[in-house]
Formats: structure tokens, C-alpha cells, sequence
């Protein structure tokens, strides 16, 4: 019989085991933090109605969707987690207690084409605190505090967290009198960090703004400073528009309250150039950007929304949230040489080792182990020594623990640190002991280095 040659379709990623291990960590320290917050892990379906996940339909998302008949059922599969959110909200609104915050990770498909660092199933993390009828304004300024802690939680130090305010450019484009073409502006303007001022500006003008009024969009955009400085500059248009006013009032509330909740001047700024190139954000907007690596672009990105579910519900209700496009990050980082190849990647904590033809005090010295939280491995198989030690090391087990007929007789099994090279017999209450705290040393560090 011929065999089929194996292999991944293009666009999709498959992890060997130590990687995996490595990408599994960065999920657990988002776990973690999203629930610090206080937010609840949700899981939608990967398959939905294609009329539900297309209900705003058209542009690209209709290009990009997998979507096919199966029956009578006409289906796809989710491009992102924002859509299903708002089918969920929508159906659990009488049920679900507002605010409502929820995390979620999990894949998503786009059939585009794929390309260095982007694939077409991927992984996204992310969190939204969903209102019924209002949002406070706090709620914008914890989201990029979360971002904060996460990053710092990965191990990341210089990066910025860049914020805006779509109402503020809404009220600045009303005094130029562009209110028609904000949209278009913003889409543009957001494409400042990849093609240049030059081209913006080229941009605009074929868009059928004049000389004059590009001009003052460039200059707007292009006010830095501190943030203080920033917003101070700002007030020169205060009074003379009320989106505008209204805009700069929540920047500036958002600003403020960055700073109450602990996240460092360096590591946030107020950008003018950030409008998010989505409809939908109607307040807050961030992207959040390694300082060593612009290449990258927005690595985590996000804002808020002032209806989430319009196209399943008359219900109000608004968000705020973000999104970590955490297979791309994770690949970039691999590319960078930033993730921390030290960090234990192993299956399990120590292999055990029997030397006698009876298991049972194996067993039940793994069963001891693991019952004190250690991840144990019984290696039963009738191999040669070198191989058993050559499995161990090729897995990267930092410990072996061997249990022989002396070993027993008094109460005692040998420990191996595989990285030391040292060997000592120990009761198992010392071996306990002895590999918890190594394995505790061992996980301290950052699952990403900066470079």
C-alpha cells in the first residue's frame, strides 16, 4: 500500500514538544492575569452559522472567512472572538451579570494568504468588560493596565502602550469640516508607522482633502511630548468643538487613572497618530508596541466599542476590551531569539527509575510524588540503562530518581540532578523536598528575554 506523505497544510502551526511547552507557559501567565482582574474564561464554538458571523458582512472578512455547506446548514468558522462575543451577549443578556468581563483564548481561521509570522489558524487572548446601557470611563484605563501586567509578567520591559481617543479626532476633523471622510482619514492616518508622512499626506490628498487641510492633520498628529505635555497642547483647541471636548476630557481621565493604577510614564503615551483602522471604536483606542522591534507593528491592540451586539439585539450594550495575536507574538519572539530556552520545557519533573521486577514501591513512591505536586514519570520499559538516562536527558528531566532493593529496605530512594551531575540517597521526604526547591529555582525566570 502506498503512504501518505505527512505533512501540515501551509498557514498553520504545529509545535514540537518543548515549544509547545514554552507557548502553553505564555497562556497560563494570560490565565492568570485576565482572572487577577477579575474576568471569567468563556468558550465559544469554533463552527458557527455563517449568517451569524457575517452579519455586518462584506470587506475583507467575507474574502478571508472558511465558510461551506453541509446539508442544509450553511457554515463557517470564526475569523475572530469579537463576533461570537456579541452572539453570546446578545443571547445570555437577561442572564449574564453587567459589567460583564470575560476572557477568552482560543484559535481562530482566515483564509489569506499565508506569510512570514502570520498563519491562517491562530491563536487570539482576549479580554472585554461588556456594559448594559454605560461603561465608565475606568474601565478604558484598566484595560491597558492589564496589558501592563502582562507584559511585564512575560518578561518585557521596553514597551509602550500607545492610546488615543477616536472622539478627539472625531471633533478635530469636525472643525476642518472633514466629519464625512473621518472614517477614511483615520483608516489612512493609521498607516502612518508603515508607509510614512509622504505617503499619508499623497494619500489624503487624493482622498479630496487640500493641501492646507492635510497639512493641519500632519501637524495634529504629529504633537509629542510627555503626556502631560501632550494633553496641556491639546487644550489650545478646547472649547471650540463639543466631540473634541469630550474626547480630550476621557484621554485625559484615562491618562490619569494609568497612573493610579501603577503603570510607569515610559511604558505608556498619549499618540495622536493611533486611530485603530476599524469602524467600530468609538472611544479609547491602544496599541502596544516593543520598543527594540517596531517592525513588529501592534502587538496587542484594542479599544472601545459603543454597541457590541447591534446585529443581534436593540439592547445597548457597550465595551471596551483587547486582542493579543498570541500565535503571531509567540512566532516573532521564536524569530528574535526572545524566548528563554532555559525556562524547564520537560514532560515531568523526575523519572522513576524501578530496579526490581516487583512495582508496586515505584508506584507508590510516584503516587507520594505526585500527591506533593511533582510531575513523575515511571519508566517501566525493559530498556538498557543508557537508554533510560538517554530518554531523560533527551526530554531535558532535569531529575532521576532510582528505587532498588536496598533503596527500599531502607526507606530511601536515590535522586540524580541530571544538570549537576550530583547523586545522593535521601529519604523520600528529603527527595520531596530536594526537587520541589529545585524546580521552584528552575521556574523563576521569564518566559521571554529582551534582547
Amino acid at each position: 500500500m502506498e503512504k501518505i506523505r505527512p505533512r501540515t497544510l501551509s498557514g498553520f502551526m504545529e509545535l514540537m514538544p518543548a515549544p509547545q511547552k514554552q507557548m502553553e507557559r505564555m497562556m497560563q501567565i494570560l490565565r492568570d492575569t485576565y482572572e487577577l482582574y477579575g474576568f471569567t474564561p468563556l468558550d465559544t464554538p469554533i463552527l458557527e452559522s455563517a449568517e451569524i458571523l457575517l452579519a455586518k458582512g462584506g470587506g475583507d472578512t467575507e474574502k478571508q472567512i472558511y465558510r461551506f455547506q453541509k446539508g442544509d446548514s450553511d457554515l463557517a468558522m470564526r475569523f475572530d472572538l469579537t463576533v461570537p462575543l456579541a452572539k453570546y451577549v446578545a443571547m445570555h443578556a437577561g442572564e449574564l451579570s453587567f459589567p460583564f468581563r470575560r476572557y477568552q483564548i482560543g484559535k481562530v481561521y482566515r483564509g489569506e494568504r499565508a506569510q512570514r509570522g502570520r498563519y491562517r489558524e491562530f491563536y487570539q487572548a482576549d479580554i472585554d468588560i461588556i456594559g448594559d446601557g454605560k461603561l465608565d470611563i475606568l474601565n478604558e484605563a484598566e484595560i491597558p493596565s492589564i496589558i501592563y501586567t502582562i507584559f511585564r509578567r512575560f518578561g518585557l520591559k521596553r514597551f509602550v502602550i500607545r492610546v488615543n481617543n477616536r472622539k478627539l479626532l472625531n471633533g478635530f476633523y469636525a472643525l476642518l469640516g472633514l466629519t464625512e471622510k473621518s472614517g477614511d482619514i483615520m483608516r489612512t492616518v493609521d498607516k502612518l508607522d508603515k508607509i510614512g508622512e509622504e505617503k499619508v499626506r499623497a494619500i489624503l490628498l487624493e482622498e479630496g482633502l487640500t493641501e492646507e487641510q492635510a497639512g493641519e492633520i500632519l501637524r495634529f498628529i504629529a504633537i509629542k511630548g510627555s503626556n502631560a505635555e501632550v494633553l496641556a497642547k491639546l487644550e489650545d483647541w478646547k472649547g471650540k468643538n463639543e466631540i473634541f471636548d469630550l474626547g480630550l476630557q476621557e484621554l485625559s481621565t484615562v491618562a490619569k487613572h494609568l497612573t493610579a493604577f501603577g503603570v510607569p510614564e515610559e511604558n505608556f503615551a498619549v499618540d495622536l497618530t493611533i486611530a485603530r483602522g476599524l469602524d467600530y471604536y468609538t472611544g479609547t483606542v491602544y496599541e502596544t508596541t516593543l520598543l527594540d522591534h517596531p517592525e513588529l507593528g501592534s502587538v496587542c491592540s484594542g479599544g472601545r466599542y459603543d454597541n457590541l451586539a447591534e446585529y443581534y439585539t436593540d439592547r445597548q450594550l457597550p465595551g471596551v476590551g483587547i486582542s493579543i495575536g498570541l500565535t503571531r507574538l509567540f512566532y516573532v519572539l521564536g524569530e528574535q531569539n526572545m524566548l528563554n530556552d532555559a525556562l524547564p520545557t520537560a514532560p515531568a519533573d523526575c523519572l522513576l527509575l524501578p530496579m526490581t521486577e516487583d512495582l508496586g514501591a515505584a508506584v507508590r513512591l510516584a503516587t507520594q510524588f505526585r500527591n506533593a505536586g511533582i510531575r513523575t514519570q515511571i519508566y517501566a520499559e525493559q530498556k538498557k540503562f543508557k537508554a533510560k538516562i538517554g530518554y531523560a536527558d533527551k526530554l531535558h528531566i532535569p531529575y532521576v530518581v532510582f528505587l532498588g532493593e536496598d533503596e527500599i529496605a531502607r526507606g530511601e530512594c536515590s535522586v540524580k540532578n541530571l544538570q549537576t551531575g550530583q547523586q545522593q540517597s535521601l529519604s523520600v521526604e528529603a527527595a520531596i523536598a530536594l526537587i520541589q526547591e529545585g524546580i521552584t529555582a528552575m521556574s523563576q525566570d521569564s518566559v521571554i528575554i529582551e534582547k
